[in-house]
């Protein structure tokens, strides 16, 4: 390399090369888990739960690591196209490297960042980083109270987290006027924001008593915190309010079921209501028949005044209402007339075309079966015979009887 090119402006040295591969270095043995290939990210979870699997294996191996034959066997309950994919790429970025680097290596071990990249992935899926977002300003409260901590710490922390209240805000202000299905599948994020929000106002202060040069730095970091917050409380009050009078988050909102309605097929409507049982259809009815029925309804009228007492004392029932046994003797000629010598007719038999007079005689016939003095009693089958043209329509058979004295 000529000295010219030594010191060109823009011209990176080797240090600055070493350190940029240290630090895709680490990055990449802490994605390694979620890399299909040294370009791309997964699209099937079973290839996440390999690289768990066997990174779990490492660590209960201890420093003898684990053979290709004792990774497969860890891992056979996945087939072998998906095993050696993921051991290509974990061998590939770093996550999986041999004992000693030597020819034919047969044992392996594996990289303490990307157990550690894993189960920050994993904490991030639980929450939506509100668990890292309380760490981070837990730490950085720490730092702030550290003596050997220098201003431009302090200022590298505070845009770091600006930038991410910034972030955050964006995404919470998105989730607030999109669907109202993302944002309850989003709703993690919204848990514990008034405790965040103190303490993110407490780091601020902290800061800013001990580094008063850093106030313009503080102050972008005040207004990502009060950003935050506002977005944070939009997105809170909208999912409230989808949340309707129940307050319960796990019903589905409308929005929901109308776009399942726009969106399905006819057979997975159909399958809505399948076990369903409706009532028949109601019959057609013209309107004007409607109103005609409506019209010549009763009406409802005021129920009448009870009329006025006498002030003289009720002498109570008149004596000419007629005796007991005038009526025992009215209901044996009625049942004697009806059975008309024989000791069993059918009721059936009996009536006669006019209902009304039917009526009257079946209930002297149930007068006479009812009362204990008269040797007569009515029997009633379980059938019903339907009689269309007949008067009455249905008849239940039964017989009127005499019985012993």
């Amino acid at each position: 390399m000529s000295p010219t090119s030594e010191n060109a402006p823009g011209a990176a040295s080797l240090d600055d090369v070493l350190v940029g591969e240290a630090v895709l270095g680490v990055y990449r043995q802490m994605f390694a888990a979620l890399a299909r290939d040294s370009g791309a990210v997964v699209d099937d979870p079973e290839l996440v739960d390999v690289a768990e699997t066997l990174l779990a294996a490492f660590a209960d191996a201890g420093e003898d690591g684990l053979s290709r034959e004792q990774m497969r066997y860890v891992c056979r309950r996945y087939p072998a196209d998906v095993f050696e994919n993921r051991l290509r790429v974990l061998k590939g970025l770093g996550a999986v490297r041999e004992v000693f680097p030597k020819p034919n290596q047969l044992r392996y071990r594996a990289s303490f960042t990307s157990v550690v990249g894993l189960m920050f992935v994993r904490r991030m899926m639980l929450d939506g980083g509100q668990s890292e977002m309380h760490r981070l300003l837990a730490l950085e409260q720490l730092n702030v109270a550290d003596p050997r901590m220098t201003a431009e710490q302090a200022r590298g922390g505070a845009d770091g987290l600006a930038r991410a209240f910034r972030l955050w805000s964006v995404e919470l202000l998105t989730l607030t006027n999109g669907t109202i299905e993302e944002l309850r599948e989003q709703a993690p994020k919204l848990w514990g924001t008034e405790e965040i929000l103190i303490r993110a106002e407490r780091l601020h202060g902290a800061i800013l008593r001990r580094w008063p040069e850093l106030d313009r730095t503080c102050t972008d970091l005040r207004a990502a915190i009060y950003a935050y917050g506002d977005a944070s409380r939009r997105a809170a009050a909208r999912l409230s309010d989808s949340a309707g009078t129940t307050r319960n988050l796990t019903l589905l909102p409308p929005e929901t079921w109308r776009t399942f309605a726009r969106t399905a097929s006819r057979e997975d409507l159909a399958a809505v209501l399948e076990g369903f049982v409706f009532d028949a259809a109601a019959p057609w009815h013209e309107p004007s028949a409607v109103v005609a029925a409506v019209e010549d309804g009763p009406r409802a009228t005021p129920p009448r005044p009870a009329p006025p007492r006498p002030s003289v004392p009720d002498p109570g029932l008149s004596d000419d209402t007629g005796s007991d046994g005038a009526a025992v003797e009215r209901l044996r000629a009625v049942a004697e007339q009806t059975l008309r010598g024989n000791d069993r007719v059918a009721v059936e038999d009996v009536l006669v075309e006019d209902w009304a007079a039917s009526r009257r005689l079946l209930a002297d016939l149930s007068s006479a079966h009812l009362h204990p003095e008269l040797p007569y009693r009515l029997v009633w089958s379980d059938a019903l015979d339907v009689r269309p043209g007949g008067s009455p329509t249905w008849v239940t058979p039964g017989w009127f009887e005499r019985t012993a004295p």
